[in-house]
């Protein structure tokens, strides 16, 4: 009987003993599946994050070509009826100037031509204080005209820059010096009243003698290059309006200043000092 449970005890023990070894041996496998799952997990994982990155890649490619060619609408520069050309950017900045200006003055601007020379107008008058009416901008296709009566430039029957003028003078020697090619007429207009003295025999030199002193102004200290500077007298003959009254003498009496800006420029410079 004796002998019966000790075998009996045996077998119990060593069957004990197999069934552990199969939950072991089981065990080792789920372990390794694991590891090959999650090693498999892991190069997903990989490739995945490798598709994404070249995914994001793309998508940066394409709205930085977006941008660049939002850039280069913004920048395209455009002619309308053979008037100034223009770039967008500069358009939304007349568009933007114009919103200020009187609206009675806006309803008379018909054409392009007219909305620049008012936005122009606007911008350069609003950097002159208390020079209404003393300076008028225009534009004949790309060349912009700058009239500045004598009132605010000299005194009568006189050649010497009035120190009124250096505001204007000094953001027209910026827009001149923005650009290398630039050349710019300045021309002396006098009204038909006849003059002669010991300093001018007659209006031919008093238009030229202004015309040398706005010059010299120029270049001699707002550092104009001398050789973009053309000094012109033009006397009395090309008048603005008849020689018939005080007021249209004065009127006549003006330096005309031509120049051939790039629009772009003459904006940002303008924009560059809100006052």
């Amino acid at each position: 009987m004796k002998k019966i449970f000790i075998t009996s005890t045996l077998s119990i023990a060593l069957l004990a003993s197999c069934v552990s070894k199969k939950k072991y041996t089981a065990l080792e496998n789920d372990l390794s599946n694991t590891k090959s799952a999650l090693t498999k997990t892991q190069v997903e994982k990989e490739g995945l994050e490798s598709k994404m990155a070249k995914i994001e890649a793309r998508v940066t490619e394409y709205n930085n070509k977006i941008s660049s060619l939002k850039e280069i609408n913004d920048s395209q520069m455009t002619s309308v009826d053979g008037l100034a050309v223009m770039s967008n950017n500069t358009k939304k900045k007349m568009r933007a100037t114009l919103s200020n200006v009187d609206a009675a003055q806006l309803a008379q601007a018909k054409t392009l031509q007219d909305s620049m020379n008012l936005a122009l107008s606007y911008k350069l008058k609003k950097s002159i204080s208390d020079t209404e009416g003393d300076v008028d901008v225009n534009i004949d296709k790309t060349v912009v005209m700058i009239n500045i009566s004598d009132k605010l430039l000299f005194n009568s029957g006189s050649y010497k820059v009035s120190s009124k003028a250096n505001t204007v003078l000094a953001k027209l020697a910026e827009v001149i010096n923005s650009e290398s090619s630039m050349e710019v007429m300045v021309e002396g207009h006098t009204d038909a009243r006849s003059i002669n003295t010991a300093m001018f025999k007659d209006n031919w030199d008093l238009s030229v003698k202004r015309a040398t002193s706005v010059v010299r102004i120029l270049q001699n200290k707002y550092n104009v290059d001398p050789a973009k500077l053309i000094a012109s007298g033009r006397s009395s003959y090309l008048p603005l309006v008849e020689n018939d009254t005080r007021e249209n003498r004065a009127k006549n009496r003006r330096t005309r200043i031509v120049i051939l800006p790039n629009l772009d420029k003459f904006f940002a410079l303008l924009d560059a000092e809100e006052l």
